[in-house]
């Protein structure tokens, strides 16, 4: 029996302007195995930031029921699920949202200290994440002293950094060119397969999706596709 760590059923959501209601996901069911890596695919508006939110607790559904590793996190307070997002996720975005005074290993340990973890130790895990990107020798340079390849691996160690079981990533490759992308890309799949963690990836890049295990395609909030992705990409020895 395949082990499901992310279970999506029937999930509705509509987003009111104050003029007019907006169907969002109109009853998007999805599961996601552990270890996986999932790549969500579609035109503009067609919902996939949506679902990866509802997927992820960052915004609330109208109805349905998305359980994560056995946990209904529409049932959570919103300080609950900041803290379970917070314990056993990490995120990537495509702005890398890296704090300009602050060191790339300063940044990358902001979330431990903010959730109370000491500073000897928060740095420790910084540095052993940065690690994983190939990045320590940078580890005391500011983002501006960095490429933009390189600020995404500071953004992707900060959300390994707490050892998440799931990683969201929207558009993770949205703003940087395609020998970037596809270094970050063989990156985040050589994490996926040496620490089984489970990836959600949203992206409009093709080139992006086929790293992926399978490929969701989505239309006007629904899920209207998904294919398995040939291997071609998949490394057969993850290095960390």
């Amino acid at each position: 029996m395949p082990d499901v760590i992310i279970q999506a059923t029937d999930v509705v959501k509509t987003y009111d302007t104050g003029y007019s209601k907006v169907p969002a996901l109109k009853g998007v069911s999805l599961s996601v195995e552990r270890g996986e890596m999932v790549a969500i695919m579609g035109p503009s508006g067609c919902g996939k930031t949506t679902l990866l939110n509802c997927l992820s607790g960052l915004d609330d559904i109208d109805s349905g029921q998305v359980v994560v590793e056995g946990t209904d996190i529409n049932h959570l307070s919103d300080n609950a699920k900041t803290e379970y997002r917070a314990l056993n996720m990490g995120f990537v975005f495509q702005v890398y949202d890296l704090l300009p005074i602050l060191s790339a290993v300063e940044n990358v340990e902001l979330p431990l200290l903010v959730s109370g973890t000491g500073a000897r130790q928060a740095r420790e895990r910084a540095l052993l994440a940065l690690g994983l990107v190939h990045l320590v020798d940078w580890a005391n340079h500011r983002p501006a002293e960095l490429s933009g390849g390189q600020r995404q691996r500071v953004a992707i160690a900060r959300s390994l950094v707490n050892n998440p079981a799931i990683v969201w990533g929207d558009e993770p490759t949205g703003s940087l060119d395609s020998a970037n992308a596809d270094e970050i890309m063989t990156l985040l799949r050589e994490l996926n397969k040496a620490n089984s963690q489970t990836f959600v990836l949203v992206t409009h890049d093709r080139q992006v999706a086929a790293y992926a295990d399978r490929i969701v395609y989505m239309v006007d909030g629904l899920i209207v596709d998904e294919k398995r992705t040939e291997p071609a990409k998949q490394p057969s020895s993850p290095t960390s």
